[in-house]
């Protein structure tokens, strides 16, 4: 007795459609080329004989295959000889598909060759031309990294212009992936003439040995802004997708940072000054000698004596005359900073940790008034 037509014979069932001397070894799975010449597929009610060419390895195991699953190479001769003898019987592609429970290009595309070649098996395909040859590939590359900020489409007009052929910005950008560049946005620095980087370079040289007692008798001071609303560009929320512009998923925030407040500071090793807050208005020369230097950096000067070396940057109202006159009157002396140097002074620290813990209060302050208390309290 015949075993039920259930689509893919497993071993077991593999018996009854063998012909001829071949027989298949116990426990073997699906039998391959050298074990199985000819097959035989049910065709209604009768058995009819099928050349089977087998060019796939052997599987370990006959897998059931859903719905718009493609078919194995080990398994297109097993299940194609039954397909194509469904065919030949008149049945349409659709009927077919819907009994095997696989798509209907996958029986398309093994009807059709058996037509004209009277065999299911696939031919090589090479696949799509590719649009450039390796030395245009590297002629794209070297056009990047001449110029990094071309873009993929002027890239392509280039490239285009000197081979002769079209080459689509989506081309491009593939070579450009395969050469290891990639679109990103670049780093921003202030611009520096050479002047700038000759100070630089020799104020570095200069305080590279320093030991701690060195920089121990430094006052590195800053401002710093704070502000009612957050200028952080890298809040993240969690959104359902199209839900963008949703009131729950905006932000507010002011295009020049909203209502704040500017403070001062100083630290150094194992000391701080206190923190000043500045009323409203711009902090001018003398605001800033009557404010800052006066009552803070002179008490400084006169605890540690000659060895008291003050740090500012160069802020305007930090190289005003009126401050230079009483600097020079105190006999203060004020660490070289070269022009256009980046902010990496130690009390930057400092103003990331205040920013912090203002962000994490439980509530935010909402006022200046609120704003001057919370920078105090923390």
């Amino acid at each position: 007795m015949m075993p039920v037509d259930s689509g893919v014979p497993d071993a077991s069932a593999m018996s009854w459609l063998l012909v001829g001397p071949a027989t298949p070894p116990v426990d073997s799975g699906v039998p391959d080329a050298s074990t199985m010449p000819w097959l035989l597929w049910r065709s209604g009610e009768y058995l009819r004989p099928c050349k089977l060419r087998f060019w796939a390895p052997k599987p370990k195991y006959v897998p059931r295959f859903g719905p718009l699953q493609s078919l194995p190479p080990a398994m297109l001769g097993l299940r194609g000889c039954r397909i194509i003898g469904k065919l030949e019987e008149g049945r349409s592609v659709t009927s077919v598909a819907a009994e095997f429970g696989i798509a209907h290009g996958i029986v398309s595309r093994l009807w059709r060759p058996f037509q004209t070649t009277g065999t299911a098996i696939r031919g090589f395909s090479s696949g799509r031309l590719r649009g450039t040859t390796p030395a245009d590939d590297r002629y794209i590359v070297l056009q990047d990294r001449r110029n990094r900020r071309q873009t993929a489409g002027e890239i392509a007009r280039h490239t285009t212009q000197a081979t002769g052929r079209p080459i689509s910005r989506f081309t491009v950008a593939r070579r450009l992936h395969g050469g290891g560049l990639f679109a990103r946005r670049p780093v921003r620095c202030v611009p520096l003439k050479p002047a700038h980087r000759r100070r630089r370079s020799l104020w570095c040289r200069e305080h590279r040995n320093w030991r701690d007692n060195e920089w121990g008798r430094v006052l590195f001071t800053d401002e710093s802004r704070f502000s009612l609303s957050s200028d952080s560009h890298h809040i993240l929320i969690w959104r359902e997708r199209g839900s963008r512009n949703h009131p729950s998923n905006i932000i507010e925030r002011d295009r020049y940072g909203g209502r704040g407040v500017l403070v001062w500071g100083g630290i150094m090793l194992g000391s701080r000054t206190d923190l000043h807050i500045f009323d409203a208005g711009s902090v001018n020369g003398t605001r800033y000698c009557n404010e800052i230097l006066l009552p803070y950096v002179r008490l400084f000067r006169d605890a540690m004596g000659l060895q008291f070396l003050f740090m500012a940057d160069n802020a305007p109202c930090h190289r005003t005359v009126a401050a230079e006159q009483l600097l020079e009157s105190e006999d203060i002396e004020r660490m070289d900073w070269p022009a256009r140097s980046p902010d990496l002074i130690p009390i930057e620290h400092v103003w990331d940790f205040l920013g912090r813990r203002l962000a994490a209060r439980t509530l935010p302050p909402v006022t200046i008034r609120e704003l001057r208390l919370a920078l105090q309290d923390e």
